[in-house]
């Protein structure tokens, strides 16, 4: 680290307004804080306080959203001896710095990736434009980028659109775009959310590696506590547009002062706290540690709801000037587990390993290549389009990126109304009372019932998405990362939301998640999904506490500890490569086989070895 007289960025007194249709609206107050070169400063805080607010106004970017920068100076250092105040400097300037000099990794991949250039395209963009590269100095350079945050097949990826691939590879390739030019302050608003704990794990120690070789400075937004502990410096915590305490990393966590920072580390999941209990449990919020403590949360009626049998997925590659079917995806491969009514089990595995296709293949979003599966009496790929419809009241899904699955352009109201006016639910005014009562059942203002997708912040649009999952009560909820993008006080209202609907509905979950500490928490049953297989299934207690599967065992380790003195991050992670699910057409699998090592858990026998 260099000279602490010298910070690269100072913040003083920044103050962001935005006008909304009920008046004014203060999105920042008063923040005032440093960063130095080769320093990581973590902001946290719960969703609305302000992080990424704060963040957008370093880039100018807030304007664009309809914030204006009433009060402070943004102070920067450019490297060309001096300071300069950015909120001051013409446009064209800060077309310079941004991407350039201040790279920005943003909270959606999806939409900070354009659909319609390729990957390749949008990583050479900032080169040619701020680093005078040639198309093909910028192409190697991208795929040497598109290495270093460890995508499988790079060379292929360079000519994909952001569509075609997971949540988990889109991240990475923003990830990518934004340490393109080597920047002299990156600023992360929650990078890893849609990354599983191994990509995680990978990207925060190559961030950690150029922060230290380059003396670039990291200024760090998550709501995820345990990546504070492995990432920060320095601690900033917001609260309603306010700092409310700052200091470093080991202070914050080992004694904080603010009864709202011991608040928010007291509602972290930690890996390990179920240990020993035998059904789920709501997690304590924030103000109830004299409350009567959770009850577990046990099915009313556990017969067989959902039944899954040898479930395929497979996507052709097409290639050649006839665009003919070269190869196959094999996306999920022969893919087996029954879930039973007002129950959870949660998919777990890497990102590209297959969970999202099972969820969306078992809904029909995708067409699967073969298998069955019945929810109930019904059979759902041996339903017609119509009747397909019809079975969809049933069974919802909470999707991974809540600003996609919204639509921009209509009322939060009227997002929520659309499935019951789609199936002809209720009167105009029964309709009014049963989306304000699910806005109440979500923690959201019913005055927030006029407002749009883009006036949220992320943790409040996903709720929304949850809402509208809840508005036709379905029988089975599929949860596609459906707390990732939630701050930890919310990510906790949100789990216990979704559990005190399973007591009271009786509401079967599919959880899909890479974050092992929620999938422990909320889980009845346990599936852990590697290269489209099921490589392990049970109980949450067979598979968390004694698991038996090398890659289950992997996954654990790599979990990041809410502690700073237990720094996980390293030069020397090491992660097998995924191989590629790419196999030519006439490849036939080899069968999911598995051995019972107790009463209901079950591990895939490797078909070379023939072992666990």
């Amino acid at each position: 680290m260099m000279d602490d007289a010298t910070p690269l960025v100072s913040i003083r007194g920044l103050q962001v307004i935005f006008q909304t249709r009920d008046g004014p609206v203060t999105g920042v107050q008063e923040i005032s804080f440093d960063i130095r070169p080769g320093e990581c400063v973590c902001v946290v805080g719960e969703s609305g306080s302000g992080k990424s607010v704060s963040s957008l106004s370093l880039m100018r970017l807030v304007e664009f959203g309809g914030g204006e920068i009433a009060a402070g100076r943004l102070m920067f250092d450019p490297g060309q001896g001096g300071m300069i105040d950015l909120a001051t400097q013409p446009p064209q300037v800060m077309r310079g710095i941004r991407g350039n000099q201040i790279g920005m990794i943003f909270q959606e991949p999806m939409t900070s990736l354009n659909p319609v250039f390729t990957v390749g395209d949008q990583l050479a963009e900032g080169l040619t434009v701020h680093r005078g590269m040639t198309r093909t100095q910028a192409r190697a350079r991208a795929l040497e980028l598109l290495r270093e945050v460890r995508i499988p097949e790079p060379e292929r990826r360079l000519d994909q659109y952001p569509h075609e691939l997971s949540g988990g590879m889109r991240q990475r390739v923003v990830i990518a775009m934004a340490m393109a030019c080597r920047p002299r302050l990156l600023i992360c608003d929650e990078p890893t959310t849609a990354l599983d704990v191994t990509i995680q794990a990978e990207i925060l120690a190559l961030i950690d590696r150029l922060k230290r070789d380059t003396g670039m400075a990291v200024l760090f937004i998550t709501h995820d506590m345990a990546v504070v502990a492995q990432m920060a410096d320095r601690v900033v915590v917001m609260y309603r547009g306010n700092k409310v305490e700052e200091g470093s990393v080991t202070e914050i966590f080992e004694n904080p002062r603010e009864d709202y920072t011991k608040a928010l580390l007291a509602a972290v999941p930690r890996l390990g706290e179920m240990t020993g209990r035998p059904a789920p449990e709501p997690m304590r919020l924030m103000g109830d540690a004299g409350s009567v403590a959770p009850r577990p949360i046990l099915s009313a009626d556990p017969r067989p709801l959902l039944q899954v049998q040898n479930l395929t997925t497979r996507f052709p590659v097409k290639g050649g000037i006839l665009r003919r079917t070269v190869a196959q995806v094999h996306a999920v491969e022969d893919v087996s587990f029954t879930l039973n009514a007002g129950e959870t089990l949660s998919l777990v595995g890497e990102s590209g390993c297959g969970k999202s296709t099972t969820g969306r293949s078992i809904l029909r979003l995708v067409e699967p290549t073969s298998g069955q599966v019945r929810l109930g009496e019904t059979d759902i790929l041996g339903l017609s389009p119509s009747r397909l419809r019809k079975a969809r009241q049933d069974m919802q899904m909470i999707f991974q990126d809540p600003f996609a699955s919204l639509d921009p352009q209509m009322r939060l109201f009227d997002q929520i109304e659309e499935p019951m006016l789609n199936f002809g639910i209720g009167t105009r005014s029964e309709r009014h009372d049963r989306i304000a009562a699910l806005f109440d059942r979500v923690e959201l203002p019913r005055s927030f019932m006029r407002r749009f997708p883009h006036e949220m912040s992320g943790g409040q649009r996903q709720r929304i998405a949850i809402a509208r999952a809840l508005a036709l009560n379905p029988r089975l909820i599929i949860a596609d990362e459906a707390v990732s993008a939630l701050d930890v006080s919310v990510q906790a209202q949100v789990l216990n939301l979704l559990m005190e609907l399973q007591q009271d509905m009786g509401i079967s979950m599919l959880f899909i998640s890479h974050d092992m500490a929620v999938v422990e928490r909320v889980s009845h049953l346990v599936a852990v999904m590697y290269l489209g297989r099921i490589v392990e299934i049970g109980t949450r207690s067979q598979v968390f506490e004694n698991p038996r599967h090398s890659y289950t065992r992997q996954l654990m380790a790599a979990v990041p500890v809410a502690d700073p003195r237990q720094r996980k991050i390293s030069e020397d992670l090491t992660f097998t490569p995924i191989p590629s699910p790419i196999h030519p057409v006439d490849h036939v699998p080899a069968p999911s086989t598995y051995a019972e090592v107790a009463p209901g858990h079950r591990v895939l026998i490797d078909p070379l070895t023939h072992q666990v």
